[in-house]
């Protein structure tokens, strides 16, 4: 026998429900979904204008022909002809009037364009998953046969403006225990050329272990004082110390670090460090001198990575004197976690946290080769960040023991309050 999750009572109800809809579909005369939808359009327009004709009841105090319990010397007026534009495609409605032309109906408002709150969310939608402006009106075309033009698909995006302005400027957590910085770019139109445009994202690691965008600006070629400006930005949102700071190889950008935080650890992204090493080197020497240079970065601890720094620039200094030459210059910052055990090594050593959501964004960006200005790129990184951001919500395996590790190392930099929660 088949079983039924819900009770007898509930099954009846819906089979009372479904006899009553095939009562009114006979009485349309429904006989395909052409017929369907246009019923549907029909009852989309009654529910409306219902609603319109609420809204105007509450605006004068009385409900039509209740004039007994009028108090008010405005009164109604007629209706006006509109045509709104839905999912379900074009109905005309009658919108209600007052004398005094007060009314100012919410449902769909006066100088609002036509288009209905549906269509605009899943033009929003649309648009945070990287198709363009184009095919986002061809889109909504053929699906629902309603012509939206560009510049329309832009005005109804552009209400993301204001809610990323106060995403950006919004309050941070005053102790990070990881921050991780890097940039990402694109083509922007600006004054009638393309130019290349860097977006700078930080992403950061409370004291519970849960990851957040920070913030992502939109700035002209990456530099050291852009990242400065954006520091200075963290601290006047509340940022008052970031005891792990994760980075690319960008020169001066320790220094921008240690001008706004100087007590944050600086770890440079060995990931990165190893691409701008190996990037010349021949075809036939790679294979030999990763496994040697991996001797280096994936030492025990400092005092042996140093001595196999050594040994690498024995052997390969001779055709590659610049790759130890650049280890060396930069120890200070790609050392920093060898002072860690296992856990926290794993978690700061590269940017991958950063890289993985940075491929993210290239996903949802790879249909768009040129941006038409800032706005519009800014747009659809914030609609693909909250996208990407939603699933968030787990911890690392290792989480418990990263905590209690950082809590001995930086046990003077956190107040008894901001000690790390262990789950």
């Amino acid at each position: 026998m088949p079983r039924y999750k819900d009770s007898p009572e509930v099954r009846a109800a819906k089979q009372e429900r479904r006899e009553k809809l095939r009562e009114l579909l006979a009485l349309m005369e429904v006989e395909d979904v052409r017929d369907l939808k246009s019923v549907f359009k029909e009852m989309v327009g009654e529910v409306l204008e219902n609603g319109l004709e609420a809204e105007l009841d509450d605006k004068l105090g009385y409900t039509k022909y209740d004039y007994w319990n009028k108090d008010t010397d405005n009164s109604r007026n007629g209706h006006s002809v509109k045509t709104v534009k839905t999912s379900a495609g074009e109905v005309e409605i009658a919108v209600p009037r007052d004398r005094k032309a007060e009314f100012k109906p919410q449902i769909i408002r006066k100088n609002e364009t036509s288009l209905s709150w549906d269509i605009e969310e899943k033009i929003i939608s649309m648009y945070a998953k990287g198709m363009t402006t184009n095919d986002i009106s061809a889109h909504i075309e053929d699906i629902y046969g309603i012509e939206v033009s560009d510049s329309l698909v832009s005005r109804i995006t552009d209400k993301i403006l204001p809610v990323v302005k106060e995403w950006q400027q919004r309050p941070l957590e005053s102790i990070y225990a990881v921050v991780f910085m890097d940039a990402i770019h694109y083509n922007v139109r600006c004054e009638g050329r393309i130019v290349k445009k860097a977006v700078y994202i930080a992403i950061g690691i409370n004291m519970d272990g849960k990851k957040d965008v920070l913030g992502m600006y939109v700035g002209e070629n990456e530099s050291a004082r852009y990242w400065l400006s954006i520091l200075n930005g963290l601290k006047n949102r509340g940022v008052e110390d970031i005891l792990i700071a994760c980075v690319d190889g960008l020169t001066g950008f320790p220094e921008a670090i240690s001008a706004v935080y100087p007590k944050t650890e600086v770890q440079q992204c060995i990931i990165h460090q190893i691409r701008n090493s190996t990037r010349y080197v021949s075809y036939k020497d790679i294979k030999a001198l990763m496994a040697d240079l991996k001797k280096v970065y994936a030492a025990v601890d400092e005092e042996t990575a140093l001595y196999e720094l050594e040994q690498f620039a024995t052997k390969w200094d001779s055709k590659y004197p610049k790759i130890s030459a650049s280890w060396k210059a930069h120890w200070s910052e790609l050392s920093t976690y060898f002072k860690y055990p296992q856990s926290v090594r794993t978690l700061i050593y590269t940017t991958n946290s950063i890289e993985n959501f940075n491929r993210q964004l290239r996903k949802v960006s790879k249909n768009r080769s040129v941006f038409p200005n800032d706005d519009s790129l800014l747009k659809m990184l914030y609609l693909a960040q909250v996208d990407i951001t939603r699933k968030w919500t787990g911890r690392r395996r290792d989480q418990s023991e990263i905590h209690s590790q950082l809590e001995i190392f930086f046990a003077d930099r956190l107040p008894q309050q901001q000690k790390f929660t262990v789950m």
